[in-house]
């Protein structure tokens, strides 16, 4: 049985080099989709870089809570530094997160991505899983279902290998997400992979792993690989995991990506157009 995999590049925007390496990687047909951060100090300088994207790329927001500086008045009066993902977890589970600074957060940084590109985004994530957590989710599906577009699900999380923090992502906001998701009849995808520490790996067999965790999953719908292909630039300095978006760009860019997709029969596809317009 052919399976179906969406490839979608995170972080989109963190800086020229990085936008750069996955707009290349789009444009070779490697990617499907790309997310976006807007509220970076180098967005406005990377937007265009989409402009040249194949037609057939999605182009989503990677709604971001944990780095870089609020773009609303509402959330920088609440939080007038970045919150660490620790910070955002422990606030979620005791409830204490500041909704309508949040939500005013999503707009701005959903209207920030319009002013680049002209277009509303064709689907909606987060930046470290955020968009899935209490206190944001509701937002992020009132945003979504206005919009018509699809929400990364969060609630199942395909290894092998890193149990705990695929188990983590799923309790913290993932499996409440998924069954709003259906309860509201929102597109998303079955599935998710991609998960792993970002230290010194063999990407290529990562991936292998994955492709074989798909084949051996339940059948049904499509399921979403997320992924950080960058290059050095001028975030290099500051980014925990630059090692590790260099290595995924040069296996994505290699023909042994294809070569494994090939060889356990998954097509890579990006099947969830807009629904509606905004």
């Amino acid at each position: 049985m052919t399976r179906a995999l969406a490839v979608c590049a995170d972080d989109f925007g963190l800086d020229r080099a990085t936008s750069r390496t996955v707009a290349e990687l789009a444009a070779a047909g490697r990617l499907q989709a790309v997310s976006c951060l807007t509220n970076l100090a180098a967005w406005p300088d990377c937007a265009p870089l989409l402009a040249g994207l194949p037609p057939d790329v999605a182009r989503g927001l990677h709604f971001n809570l944990s780095e870089g500086t609020p773009l609303s008045e509402a959330l920088r009066d609440a939080w007038p530094t970045p919150q660490p993902l620790a910070r955002l977890l422990a606030a979620a589970a005791l409830g204490r997160l500041p909704g309508g600074a949040i939500e005013a957060e999503l707009d701005a940084q959903w209207s920030a991505f319009v002013h680049a590109t002209g277009h509303a985004p064709d689907f909606v994530d987060g930046h470290q899983h955020v968009h899935a957590l209490r206190g944001v989710r509701d937002a992020v599906l009132r945003r979504a279902r206005a919009a018509g577009v699809p929400v990364r699900s969060t609630g199942h999380v395909l290894g092998p290998g890193y149990a705990f923090k695929r188990r983590v992502i799923e309790a913290c906001g993932g499996r409440a997400l998924a069954q709003a998701l259906a309860a509201q009849g929102l597109v998303h995808n079955a599935a998710l992979v991609g998960v792993y520490d970002f230290g010194p790996r063999d990407y290529r067999a990562l991936m292998r792993g994955w492709l074989a965790a798909l084949r051996a999953d339940r059948p049904g719908g499509v399921t979403l690989l997320f992924c950080h292909p960058g290059a050095a630039g001028d975030a290099s300095a500051h980014d925990a995991i630059a090692a590790a978006r260099r290595a995924e760009a040069a296996y994505l860019g290699s023909p042994a990506f294809v070569d494994d997709l090939a060889a356990a029969g998954v097509t890579a596809t990006w099947p969830w157009r807009r629904s509606s317009g905004d």
